[in-house]
């Protein structure tokens, strides 16, 4: 009787151990959708390129070069180090051999090259929402950039988090893959804004305050994250709240921070040099979309006390 109880036991921790990879194994995105006769736009690449912000983590430490992508910024969380990996052309240290589809895979799935889970200190769950054409340009024109062959230093993770497999329960709690839907309801204006904040920006990621297994507080989107990095900045209430967020701040305001990195009030926000660096150098059209997108974020109560100006 014993031995018939502990087979149907092992049986079923078998059985829960096969369901659960089956589950949460890495999913990757079909060959079909690399479209034939694709010509790469290299601008548009830039534009995706400075709209993510890539350099915010992957540039070289201690280089000025927001093209050099040697990485190794060490981002310290609850579950331990992160650092950020060299994604320059070397085809040995760097993604220079990567085939488009791995990239692809990398981006909108959260896949690495040899099929294993990316953690999503990578913001995958927001890339995902990128169309297929943006992310194709966007390898083409990271092709271009300068090659470094320093080595990716290995995240400093303890057990468990260091177990890739783990992972894959997070992304079923927490990543569900679809590419933007535009609202027809809204302008084409909004909808390019409502792209870029969701999609390649991923303004999400660090204005929303997270749970103990590190999935977004979807009921506080954008209220702010008072744990962006351990011992690191606060990103602020960006809704439109006004004695909490940014209610009292114009379309024109918003622009304005991104396109010249100064605030209303002729600050500097050093919180978000990295990002601003970046949108700086996207075009008035864009910044202008994404604030208007922004400026319509439902009010939300988050953190007075870290009001921006």
């Amino acid at each position: 009787m014993l031995r018939r109880v502990l087979l149907i036991v092992g049986l079923l921790i078998v059985a829960g151990a096969l369901g659960f990879w089956l589950i949460t194994m890495p999913k990757k995105l079909p060959a079909s959708v690399l479209a034939a006769g694709y010509q790469p736009d290299l601008a548009n690449g830039e534009t995706m390129f400075n709209a993510g912000n890539c350099s915010g983590c992957h540039i070289t430490q201690g280089q000025a070069d927001r093209t050099q992508l040697a990485g190794g910024l060490k981002l310290k969380s609850p579950f331990g180090t992160f650092v950020a990996p060299n994604i320059s052309p070397d085809p040995k240290a760097g993604i220079g051999a990567w085939s488009e589809l791995e990239f692809l895979n990398a981006v909108k799935r959260g896949t690495g090259r040899r099929g294993e889970h990316l953690y999503p200190a990578f913001p995958y769950a927001s890339y995902a929402l990128m169309k297929t054409s943006d992310v194709r340009d966007l390898f083409a024109y990271m092709k271009t950039l300068p090659s470094s062959a320093a080595p990716s230093p290995p995240h400093e993770l303890s057990f468990p988090f260091n177990i890739r497999l783990v992972v894959g329960g997070w992304k079923f709690l927490y990543f569900k893959p679809q590419e933007f839907v535009a609202d027809p309801r809204r302008s084409a204006v909004w909808n390019r804004g409502a792209y870029l904040a969701e999609g390649p920006a991923h303004c999400a990621e660090c204005h929303t305050p997270r749970n103990a297994l590190g999935g977004p507080e979807l009921d506080k989107l954008y209220v702010g994250a008072p744990n962006l990095e351990a011992g690191g900045r606060f990103a602020g209430n960006i809704t439109a709240h006004p004695k909490d967020g940014i209610g009292d701040w114009s379309v024109e305001d918003i622009a304005g921070l991104l396109s010249t990195g100064m605030d209303r009030c002729f600050n500097e926000p050093t919180g978000m040099a990295g990002v601003l660096a970046a949108t700086t150098k996207l075009s008035a059209e864009d910044n202008t979309a994404l604030a208007t997108y922004i400026h319509t974020i439902p009010a939300k109560p988050g953190n007075g006390k870290h009001k921006t100006c």
